[in-house]
């Protein structure tokens, strides 16, 4: 049995790091263990140019603890009025690293995004021309599809006929969540990834419903069946290059979360990497976990891996982790696997 893994520093290609008091509480558990992320702009109002970005990235840097070393790496929200010159300048200064594409009312703070996507191709050239990635929500939103199948549809009606009009354009589909999702990112032509969560490498649609309603286990896109969450850790810990991490971390105080109409979001920043070593232990992968959480997303972002590592060691008995992380805006949970963990970083 494996007893220790030393892997080169991980990167979060998905990350939620909202502002304010929340993001000084959450910040540290991100940056404890990761080097980078991609941090989501959905704030409120969203981060929609180049200067709000920059300002962003500013706040984020002042929340960083005195000893901690982590880079930012700022995307857009988009929008239908967003512009062209703009992205290509944020993205040419080095500031920028990808545009989010959210279908709106498609998950927290969405209400901005995109309704009507043929009004998104002057800004998706553009991007496509200077190899700028769209990170994609994929799910629709019309409230004729059920919600356990909005991804499949998604990229049945959006996202493969947007890829057809715009061939050249560099797409990851973020925290896929079903099996159809991973045959499209594992088998289409043209460059295409696609991010897979901690918490959806674990749970189940079970895990969120049997025995009561578990508000901390509601993420959204919404946890699958068994045999989706299977087809994902087989993508996860087969070390295809087109699947890496991205957390898809995301905050939000309890009462926020136990409310009559909870949010969306598991936080998982503070144990991620001992649930992935489990879930690769499980799977007989743990050679593949340096692939998913350190090389693939760097290679696909045209960054190089990080150069210092860590190490994770496996205890005989179980490892404990905090059940909450306490903030300026209250408390917020940490994911709960269900299981023990063995895995620990030292």
């Amino acid at each position: 049995m494996t007893e220790s893994l030393t892997i080169r520093r991980p990167d979060d290609w998905h990350l939620h790091l909202r502002d304010g008091l929340m993001l000084a509480g959450v910040l540290p558990e991100t940056a404890r263990h990761f080097a980078r992320a991609i941090v989501m702009p959905n704030l409120v109002p969203p981060v929609v140019t180049g200067a709000e970005a920059a300002a962003y990235r500013g706040r984020i840097m002042a929340a960083l603890p005195e000893g901690m070393h982590f880079q930012p790496l700022m995307t857009l929200y988009l929008t239908e009025e967003t512009d062209p010159d703009d992205v290509a300048a944020a993205h040419r200064s080095g500031l920028v690293h990808a545009v989010k594409l959210y279908p709106a009312g498609a998950t927290t703070n969405s209400a901005s995004g995109v309704r009507d996507i043929d009004k998104l191709h002057p800004v998706l050239e553009k991007m496509a021309e200077i190899g700028l990635p769209l990170c994609i929500h994929g799910e629709v939103t019309t409230p004729e599809v059920d919600i356990f199948d909005r991804e499949a549809v998604f990229i049945d009606t959006v996202l493969h006929p947007l890829r057809d009009r715009i061939p050249g354009l560099k797409v990851t589909l973020e925290h896929i969540t079903t099996a159809e999702g991973v045959d499209y990112v594992a088998g289409a032509a043209g460059d295409i990834a696609g991010t897979i969560t901690t918490h959806h490498l674990m749970i189940d649609r079970n895990h969120l419903l049997v025995g009561g309603l578990k508000p901390h286990y509601y993420c959204l896109p919404v946890a699958k069946r068994r045999s989706h969450r299977d087809a994902l850790r087989r993508a996860a810990t087969s070390g295809n290059p087109r699947f890496f991490l991205g957390t898809d971390s995301a905050p939000h105080n309890d009462d926020a979360k136990e409310s009559a109409c909870g949010c969306a979001g598991c936080f998982t920043a503070t144990n991620t990497l001992a649930c992935l070593a489990h879930v690769f232990e499980e799977e007989g992968a743990l050679d593949k976990l340096e692939g998913f959480t350190s090389l693939h997303g760097p290679a696909r972002y045209g960054l190089s891996p990080n150069d210092d590592t860590i190490t994770l060691v496996r205890h005989d008995s179980p490892v404990s982790t905090p059940d909450k992380i306490a903030t300026g805006a209250g408390p917020v949970t940490v994911f709960d696997p269900g299981h023990p963990l063995f895995w620990r970083v030292t």
